[in-house]
């Protein structure tokens, strides 16, 4: 994990090419122990969630070349390493899943669905409309709570979208544009030999938000 974050760091401070050249070995070796990092946390995961266990590692992890093509910020490379770990598709599914993501100026791990399609989205949110009840169950489970706290909502829409009532008594939650929880993970933990293990135990506690979601996502992709 040192080697990995150190990379990262690294890459932090030299984001070009010409560095990244240099370094390409060094690259190598910290992708290749991301990815048995990845594949040992599928098999973790797998062992509670049974729809994760044909995944495959390469499915899984995000490149780290950024597309550059629509952003102001042409830095070439990500300074982070992802992993979504998702049946029916990995990286590019639209189901819930869980997120690992190293940057050495923070770790966390996510779960649930993010930036589904527009269609999707408002099949979700009907849900969660629909559902209110059986979603708090989940929420409110202190096995849940007591590391998922919010969801993610930097980017929700100001006001309730058309279609749902204003007043509807957890409105805010019709405003997200993910269903995704997240959770930052102590400094501590990324020197545990059992780190996987660990970071498994923790998303585990939101499996049945993904349980939930999906149920959704599985009945809109029919």
């Amino acid at each position: 994990m040192d080697n990995i974050l150190r990379f990262l760091k690294e890459l932090k401070i030299n984001n070009n090419r010409e560095w990244f050249a240099e370094n390409k070995t060094w690259y190598d070796q910290v992708r290749t122990e991301f990815e048995f990092i990845s594949k040992d946390l599928i098999l973790e995961i797998s062992k509670f969630d049974e729809d994760i266990k044909h995944v495959e590692v390469k499915d899984c992890v995000f490149r780290i070349y950024r597309d550059t093509r629509f952003s102001h910020d042409k830095t070439p490379y990500k300074s982070h390493f992802g992993v979504f770990v998702a049946s029916d598709g990995g990286r590019k599914s639209q189901r819930g899943g869980y997120y690992l993501h190293l940057d050495p100026d923070g770790c966390f791990v996510a779960v649930g669905v993010w930036s589904p399609e527009t269609a999707l989205l408002k099949a979700l949110r009907q849900s969660v409309y629909d559902n209110i009840d059986e979603l708090n169950v989940i929420r409110n489970n202190p096995e849940f709570s007591e590391y998922f706290k919010n969801f993610f909502d930097e980017d929700k829409l100001k006001t309730v979208p058309k279609g749902f009532p204003k007043d509807f008594e957890e409105a805010e939650l019709l405003k997200l544009k993910h269903y995704m929880v997240e959770y930052k993970l102590e400094e501590a933990l990324r020197d545990k030999e059992d780190f996987v293990q660990q970071v498994a135990s923790i998303i585990k506690n939101a499996y049945p938000l993904n349980t939930f979601l999906n149920y959704t996502v599985d009945e809109f992709s029919k």
